[in-house]
């Protein structure tokens, strides 16, 4: 199998170790991955900003990077969200819709395409609380809403039980938003960081030493809003637990 890999502007620029986390872990299931050299940001920002007609160069370069390939993986929820749902700033093409529907999130692309559920080379002994982004929880659906009646599921836990020694807290609102939220954070600042106060506090009372997400944009304020308020908590991406990382 052959699949591009997709890294986001902010991992690029401040968590590299997470995109080669989800290389290695890419091919340690025998995936055949590509790098497109040229890709750049897949627009999101600006979308979110209002400014989707300005987000064009960026589809279209995108567009452009992806098209030959099956598979797109990205370990970012909001990012393949916009492009899965909000990729509309430019002309509807065989081909852009073609690589609409190839993109796919890291958590969602093991569970489901490889169906991978044991990760033997992995072990995290630490408490962990598991954070499911908005735009994981609520657009790619890759684990249940309390807000919903339906069987609970959750496609992240689900691929974290195949890691030795792991233990799952749970806090009392697990699917709040932590009060990221992109430009939110910029336009409605105090709210945003009470939320994130909240949230970490609530993974800090059921006893999580760690708190892990696949979207890393979600855990970068947390821990800013942890790092603030002196709250002893760490953070990691689900690739970095699921390729083998130990702290």
């Amino acid at each position: 199998m052959k699949a591009a890999l997709f890294v986001p502007c902010f991992i690029d620029a401040f968590y590299p170790e997470i995109a080669i986390a989800t290389l290695e872990l890419l091919e340690r299931f025998g995936v055949d991955v590509d790098y497109p050299m040229q890709q750049t940001c897949c627009g999101q920002p600006l979308a979110n900003s209002g400014a989707q007609a300005a987000a064009a160069g960026a589809e279209k370069v995108f567009a452009q990077n992806f098209a030959d390939y099956d598979y797109i993986v990205g370990p970012s929820a909001s990012c393949i969200h916009h492009v899965r749902a909000h990729f509309t700033a430019i002309e509807q093409t065989a081909q852009v819709r073609k690589v609409r529907a190839s993109a796919w999130e890291l958590t969602a692309f093991l569970h489901d395409v490889l169906g991978a559920r044991d990760f033997p080379w992995a072990e995290f002994p630490h408490r962990v609380g598991l954070h499911d982004s908005c735009s994981a929880l609520r657009h790619l659906h890759t684990a249940s809403a309390t807000e919903i009646a339906q069987p609970a599921f959750s496609k992240p836990r689900t691929l974290l039980e195949g890691v030795r020694g792991i233990a799952f807290v749970t806090p009392e609102r697990p699917d709040e938003c932590c009060g990221f939220g992109g430009t939110f954070s910029v336009s409605e600042e105090a709210v945003s960081v009470k939320m994130g106060q909240d949230k970490v506090d609530d993974h800090l009372r059921a006893g999580a030493e760690y708190i892990v997400s696949g979207d890393m944009s979600c855990l970068m304020h947390q821990q800013g809003c942890a790092a603030r308020g002196g709250r002893d908590v760490r953070f990691i991406h689900i690739a970095q637990i699921l390729n083998g990382a130990r702290e």
